[in-house]
């Protein structure tokens, strides 16, 4: 199973938020972190934030962060907002998809796939890692 690069941002936008909780964080310095563009992460976030995973505030001083702690993000949420309706090999295209057993278990593999996820939180996810290095390479930025 391959993610789109959409929820791919998404997942980098969380993280790079949940790991900068203490304040309000700028389109272009998550962009530079990620080393991405600007224009890219500028809808990703306007779609996160439409959803009701970030907080966009306008203006001078303006920027955006986590809508909840990253405690109550679950991960298994956030995937299935970016991802919508998941079609591993697209069985609704073929022909023996009404007939055949394999339909039944992709589905079923796309289901555990999604119950696994559901069992973390975004916070759950920075903690599973190492989070000092996570917040020392997203600050440091990409590596040349």
């Amino acid at each position: 199973m391959r993610l789109t690069r959409f929820t791919d941002f998404a997942v980098r936008v969380m993280l790079y938020l949940a790991t900068h909780e203490e304040r309000l964080c700028s389109i272009a310095e998550i962009a530079q972190a990620h080393g991405i563009s600007q224009n890219h992460l500028m809808k990703v976030v306007s779609d996160l934030a439409g959803a009701g995973f970030v907080q966009s505030l306008r203006g001078r001083g303006g920027g955006i962060r986590l809508a909840r702690p990253a405690a109550q993000i679950n991960a298994g949420a956030l995937i299935r907002h970016t991802e919508g309706r998941v079609d591993l090999v697209g069985c609704g295209e073929c022909v023996l998809a009404p007939a055949c057993g394999m339909t039944c278990i992709f589905q079923e593999a796309v289901e555990r796939f999604f119950t696994s996820l559901d069992q973390y939180s975004l916070a759950d996810v920075i903690a599973k890692g190492k989070p000092g290095r996570l917040r020392q390479i997203l600050t440091s930025g990409p590596e040349p």
